[in-house]
């Protein structure tokens, strides 16, 4: 399985894991592949908490860091934070905030404690936001690549991140995409099918991942988008990519810090159970369908917001959602794609490596008993 990417990063296997959670980014690491912690949650203050901890646990390998910075979004160009995110602020509708208070009252899930408030929150969606974030990740020397999951990044980031040593990734959705990072200078690409979790384009994998191979070689390829198994690894491979980007696993694996309920709710949800909603971010994102997603899609009901508004107003329904899993699974933001039909298991992530390690195996094997005897 070992790629050129694999000597570029120092790591074992070309198994990326997307996640937010630190323990399994160390995990996924120690294991040979390369964890990458999910960034968009966390202020700069928290997120070097978060890296501490990595860099603690997870030996001598690398690991990587995702950002967001879309390439379009409200108040793009707005370098200061505090003042963007008032401008945001004064940007929602109140019947947008009024219409979610009534959908988590209306299904039961508890008000927060006094203090505790996320609602209207300005997450790391925005350049103002995510470049504080580089910023952070690029002290610590285990960090050897960063990715920006929406968009190409900007130009000042890229510098910033390559002038550090470091390696630049974005993930796409279209060949069109792809070529806009190549031309930024980004090293290595993401093609992300739809069937994936979290923001996605509309074209499957199988039909998107050997476009973005052709219309960007020799830049390396990661492919992204309903990856769960060995056999989809070696699809993956024989089609051009140096290796996979994967995410939607790492949610119930036991290191994962994925509240029970809703690791439960995973475990027996099948493919047809998500969809892409911009409900929560306000860009098409495929997650569980709920009672929240349904719901925005009402004609009677407002409209999503672009990003980062919707999160404005999405963000007190996750906050709750974190701390009442139990009692708001009919409305909790559920990113995962459609290999959520595959995960009907709680693995140790060294386990899933070795079994994604040895499915690829078996597949290549396959493969190669296809081919005709010697004469």
């Amino acid at each position: 399985m070992r790629t050129p990417i694999c000597d570029e990063l120092g790591i074992e296997f070309p198994i990326f894991a997307f996640t937010h959670c630190r323990d399994v980014v160390a995990a996924v690491s120690k294991a040979g592949g390369f964890g990458v912690l999910g960034a968009v949650g966390f202020t700069p203050e928290q997120l070097e908490v978060e890296l501490e901890w990595i860099d603690d646990h997870v030996g001598d390998k690398p690991y990587g860091v995702d950002i967001v910075i879309p390439g379009k979004y409200e108040g793009m160009g707005d370098s200061d934070p505090e003042h963007l995110a008032e401008t945001l602020r004064q940007m929602v509708p109140k019947e947008h905030l009024e219409f979610a208070r009534k959908l988590l009252a209306d299904h039961g899930v508890p008000e927060l404690p006094e203090g505790e408030g996320n609602e209207m929150r300005l997450l790391g969606w925005t350049e103002a936001t995510a470049m504080p974030q580089i910023e952070t990740a690029l002290r610590h020397p285990k960090v050897s690549l960063i990715a920006n999951a929406l968009g190409t990044p900007p130009a000042d980031a890229i510098e910033k991140i390559q002038g550090a040593g470091l390696k630049v990734a974005a993930l796409c959705g279209s060949p069109h995409q792809a070529k806009k990072h190549v031309e930024a200078g980004v090293d290595i690409v993401i093609g992300q099918g739809g069937e994936g979790g979290g923001h996605t384009g509309e074209v499957g994998s199988i039909v998107l991942w050997p476009q973005i191979v052709k219309a960007v070689a020799p830049t390396p390829v990661l492919a992204a988008g309903g990856i769960g198994s060995g056999e989809q690894i070696a699809a993956a491979l024989a089609m051009g990519a140096q290796g996979v980007w994967t995410g939607s696993l790492w949610l119930t694996v036991e290191e994962a810090d994925t509240a029970p309920a809703q690791r439960q709710q995973l475990l027996d949800a099948t493919s047809r159970d998500t969809v892409r909603s911009r409900s929560f971010t306000g860009k098409p994102a495929r997650m569980l369908r709920n009672r929240w997603t349904e719901a925005w899609e009402r004609p009677d009901t407002p409209d999503p917001l672009p990003m980062p508004l919707q999160y404005m107003v999405s963000g007190d329904c996750v906050a709750r959602s974190h701390r009442y899993a139990d009692k708001a699974l009919d409305v909790m933001f559920n990113p995962v794609g459609q290999v959520v039909g595959q995960m009907n298991s709680i693995e140790k992530v060294s386990a899933v490596i070795q079994r994604l390690v040895e499915e690829y195996l078996e597949a290549v094997d396959r493969l190669n008993a296809l081919q005709p005897a010697e004469v």
